[in-house]
């Protein structure tokens, strides 16, 4: 599969921040700025958008991202999930919340 452009761009910047310390540093603390100065040109994000980076690269902590909350009113369903549905779930049974910590072994959680 090929990466689409997006990617490959995240993928660059990614790659920098791994190997200079100083340039992870202002994409924490400025990401707009500091991408913009990388790619050489202006960024659009989406109106009421904020761009944030977390360094997660210290192997010694574990990192669970919190997902913002799902939208279940406003949103459209797959055919699996339609079956479930059509297969007698409550109407107010929302489909579990799948997540995942980074860096950690099985168990961690008992």
């Amino acid at each position: 599969m090929e990466l689409t452009n997006e990617q490959k761009v995240l993928e660059s910047i990614v790659k920098k921040a791994w190997k200079d310390p100083v340039f992870k540093d202002n994409l924490i603390k400025s990401p707009v700025e500091t991408i913009e100065n990388f790619l050489e040109h202006p960024i659009h994000l989406p109106e009421g958008k904020t761009l944030a980076f977390v360094d997660q690269s210290n192997s010694s902590t574990i990192f669970i991202n919190i997902p913002a909350e799902p939208d279940f009113e406003d949103m459209e369903l797959n055919e699996e999930q339609l079956d479930i549905i059509s297969g007698g779930a409550e109407a107010d049974h929302t489909p579990p919340i799948i997540v995942s910590a980074s860096n950690y072994s099985t168990g961690i959680f008992g």
